[in-house]
């Protein structure tokens, strides 16, 4: 990922301790304060959810367990410092979100979690930003919405991968089902984080990682965080299983609207990216809610009400971020941060080629 701006006084401690060479008395100096700045951050925070700094310094955090941050050495992803950084983080986040969702009594055969999870589906009441690029959105907001989204989709995929070494049995055969789509088949032309890139070329949007995430609000950050979250730890198995599982529930009627509007709007790239996901998530949503959640409780039901709770992040945390957008959006505003001050990159991730 590129190194993004700070967006405040965590952020600042934290790249200054990322530049510098692991295991230098420097690095050791700027590593060991980290974990009172995350605590004074979560302090300040009026909600860690719609927090720039703490989300984007989370964000940075769990960058380094993918591939990396540019100029910041590998070293740096097992420093006991940084690791008890990301875990204050991580426990501020979950905390709000366990306190801000209710617990669900959990079924107990394959079918009926499937079930269960449908009718959380079908109940979802949450603002459509789907619907929105449908038929209203116009060319600008259109681009916006690759750039909000591009932090989670340039990495489709990876952050649920993550479950697989964590999971046995029919969970494990189901969670693998459906990677094999999001990876392609095996064919790199045709992984979902491709066919996103395609979609921002086509935009004129810069397609590297991180490109856009000095444009992108906290709002929409703490939804990639928290799938990072579930992924990183073992005792979050359900809640990775169910966040899969509602994502690709809740994924093929939206992406029949959202290739609608990038249709409309002359980005056939972009729209087959969409495209591809009405017919690929509407497979595997039996999958994901009775092989997979379903196999996982029947097997495992000591992380059962985990499955329901990453399931509804999935919509807890959609809602938020297209809450956001469109209350931008209906005032004139772009739902996007300003160009930070200082930034030599083009305005909102643009492509200078």
């Amino acid at each position: 990922m590129r190194q993004p701006q700070p967006r405040g006084p965590l952020g600042e401690d934290l790249l200054a301790a990322l530049r510098e060479v692991p295991g230098t008395p420097a690095a050791e100096s700027r590593a060991a304060a980290l974990p009172d700045a995350a605590r004074a951050a979560v302090s300040r925070a009026d909600g860690v959810l719609t927090d720039d700094d703490v989300q984007l310094s989370l964000l940075l955090l769990h960058a380094l367990h993918y591939q990396g941050v540019d100029g910041v050495e590998d070293r740096w992803e097992s420093d006991p410092e940084l690791l008890r950084t990301r875990e204050i983080l991580s426990d501020a986040l979950e905390a709000q979100l366990r306190a801000e969702l209710p617990t669900d009594t959990v079924p107990g055969t394959p079918q009926s979690v499937a079930d269960a999870l449908f009718a959380m589906a079908a109940a979802d009441d949450g603002p459509s930003l789907a619907r929105h690029l449908s038929g209203r959105a116009d060319a600008g907001q259109a681009r916006e919405f690759l750039q909000l989204k591009s932090v989670y989709q340039l990495m489709e995929g990876d952050p649920h991968t993550w479950g697989i070494p964590r999971l046995a049995g029919r969970a494990k055969a189901g969670l693998i089902e459906i990677q094999i789509d999001e990876y392609g088949g095996g064919n790199a032309a045709r992984m979902h984080a491709t066919l996103f890139a395609a979609g921002m070329r086509e935009a004129g949007l810069d397609d590297a990682y991180g490109s856009a995430v000095d444009r992108v609000p906290a709002e929409w950050l703490a939804g990639v965080n928290t799938v990072s979250m579930f992924g990183l730890h073992r005792r979050l198995r359900g809640a990775v299983v169910g966040h899969l599982a509602m994502y690709e529930m809740t994924s093929s009627v939206p992406s029949k609207f959202l290739a609608r509007g990038f249709h409309r709007l002359g980005l056939p790239a972009a729209a087959a990216f969409y495209d591809e996901h009405v017919e690929a998530d509407a497979a595997h949503e039996q999958i994901a809610a009775r092989d997979m959640a379903g196999g996982l409780v029947v097997e495992d039901p000591a992380v059962a009400a985990d499955v329901f709770f990453g399931a509804r992040c999935v919509l807890h945390l959609d809602a938020l971020a297209a809450r956001h957008a469109l209350a931008r959006w209906e005032a004139g505003e772009s739902a996007l941060r300003p160009v930070p001050a200082g930034s030599s990159r083009p305005g909102a991730a643009e492509l200078v080629r």
